[in-house]
């Protein structure tokens, strides 16, 4: 049976307005709610026009004996003008829970990544979440990403299969400790994408990109499904620690939930406008999680982050192979970082950097974060990360350390302060080894770049003398030559978060 579709305007509690279809139904019912084997399909095609709501709910009566629901779509391309962003219709569903904000009906999302999934009680389509098929009105979660001036024409297709339910796996989770080296400088990448979402590596794959990347921790960022979360069973070991989390992923820009405790969803549907994100963000730190903007001048639609960064625990300031929009970043945070010469640290962000692979011959570890951890341990790395105990590097040949000292053993690593009066001698040392010939090292401070010199081949030891009253603060930074005729500065090969220079002052 194939029918149009009827609309109406609802809303997501708390969040965007949707359109919503007029329901689907299906008639194998002998009334008391026991069904035969077999299978009912319906379809539903429709037409969007530019400037849809961001989603679009086709509810589904679901009736009693169903052991899957099948779902697929189609929807028209046609060619559009340079410039002119053309149809992209994302697709997910809830279940007879509902669909408000939170989450609770949630059963799977996969974007744009597939066009057809299935859910029973023993297994799903990767992105969606295996469990009962309990009936009532589920709805079929439509995002019109971008519409082409035309519209976009599609068609869903709802497929009933009856018969008896299985009974759903327990879910198997990652530990959130591995065995160490104690108190060291652990590297880990926090932003990965597999099959559970709009990837092409296995957690398998991605596992062992991970150990030939020499990471010690990674964590699971899918698009707005927590469904990888029970994916990686066999896959950790006391070389490999493997958080959970989720690519919150709005209209509005992208943010990694980074470390929230296994099985936890977090939504996505809702723009700046709303203001819904502390709520989230709070969400997030309640399941243990840390808030990370991710890419935030990235040149993808609805990338860009714009619910601002009081929230947040840290910035992904270098996203995958270093690129202008990342040299963008960097500026926008260092901005940011004379507001906590006086002590605040409320005005600061530690930097952070993640591959965001998604296939190959995108590198897992390009880039990664090294953070001085007192183990290997979901709570120590999150300490680390929050206190800016880390430094950036584009793959685990590179090794360094940066550090301030000053008179009468006074000393500072990474993300720390040094503690001497305004006028006092300092000396910022970085040692750096294991990066490509031609590189140059540079010291940068709340006046910007004082200091350049060339690296020894290989690596060496550079220094700089200043004192606290010229240099609020000072980080490093290792890069690659310019490009021939190019006016920006080389890609990074390593950089660090900040050493404040100077006593706190509340003045």
């Amino acid at each position: 049976m194939q029918r149009r579709n009827v609309l109406k305007m609802t809303a997501i509690a708390g969040a965007a307005s949707v359109l919503t279809l007029e329901g689907v139904t299906f008639a194998h019912a002998d009334g008391t709610g026991s069904r035969s084997p077999g299978e009912e399909t319906r379809k539903v095609t429709g037409r969007l026009a530019a400037g849809a709501p961001d989603f679009v709910h086709l509810p589904v009566e679901v009736p009693g004996g169903v052991r899957e629901i099948a779902v697929s779509y189609t929807y028209e391309r046609p060619s559009v003008p340079p410039g002119t962003p053309g149809n992209a219709l994302d697709i997910g569903i809830f279940d007879e829970r509902g669909t408000e904000l939170g989450g609770a009906g949630f059963r799977g999302w996969s974007g744009g990544a597939r066009k057809e999934f299935a859910i029973s009680a023993e297994q799903a389509t990767p992105g969606y979440l295996a469990g009962p098929i309990r009936p009532g009105t589920w709805h079929v979660v439509l995002g019109p990403y971008t519409v082409a001036p035309q519209g976009l024409a599609y068609e869903v297709t709802v497929t009933l299969r009856y018969g008896k339910q299985g009974a759903t796996p327990q879910p198997v989770y990652p530990p959130q400790r591995a065995r160490g080296r104690g108190r060291a400088w652990y590297r880990g990448d926090n932003h990965l994408h597999s099959v559970y979402s709009d990837g092409l590596r296995t957690p398998a794959d991605i596992a062992a990109a991970a150990r030939a990347a020499g990471l010690d921790w990674i964590t699971t960022t899918e698009h707005n499904t927590n469904s990888s979360h029970r994916a990686w069973e066999g896959l950790w070991g006391d070389d490999l620690l493997i958080l959970t989390g989720e690519e919150i992923t709005t209209r509005n820009g992208h943010v990694v939930a980074l470390g929230t405790d296994p099985g936890v969803f977090l939504d996505w549907r809702y723009r700046a406008r709303d203001r819904v994100f502390p709520r989230i963000a709070r969400q997030i730190h309640r399941a243990g999680g840390l808030v990370v903007p991710a890419h935030p001048h990235a040149t993808c639609v609805a990338c860009n982050w714009k619910f601002g960064f009081a929230e947040a625990d840290a910035v992904e300031v270098w996203n995958g192979p270093f690129t202008p929009d990342d040299e963008v970043t960097i500026a926008e945070w260092d901005n940011t970082l004379v507001a906590a010469v006086r002590g605040d640290r409320r005005g600061w962000l530690p930097a952070m950097g993640n591959s965001d692979a998604h296939r190959e011959p995108q590198v897992v570890g390009l880039p990664q974060t090294v953070v001085l951890a007192e183990d290997l341990s979901r709570p120590a790395l999150q300490a680390a990360i929050r206190a800016g105990r880390s430094w950036i590097c584009e793959s685990s040949k590179v090794q360094l350390s940066f550090e301030a000292t000053g008179g009468r053993g006074a000393h500072a690593g990474i993300g720390e302060r040094l503690p001497v009066d305004r006028d006092a001698p300092v000396t910022a040392r970085l040692k750096v080894s294991g990066v490509p010939s031609d590189c140059t090292a540079s010291f940068v401070t709340d006046q910007g770049t004082l200091f350049t010199a060339p690296v020894p081949s290989g690596g060496g030891t550079v220094e700089w003398r200043t004192t606290p009253s010229y240099a609020a603060y000072v980080r490093a930074e290792v890069r690659h030559p310019a490009g021939p005729g190019s006016e920006l500065p080389g890609a990074m090969v390593a950089m660090t978060n900040p050493i404040f220079l100077g006593r706190e002052s509340s003045a």
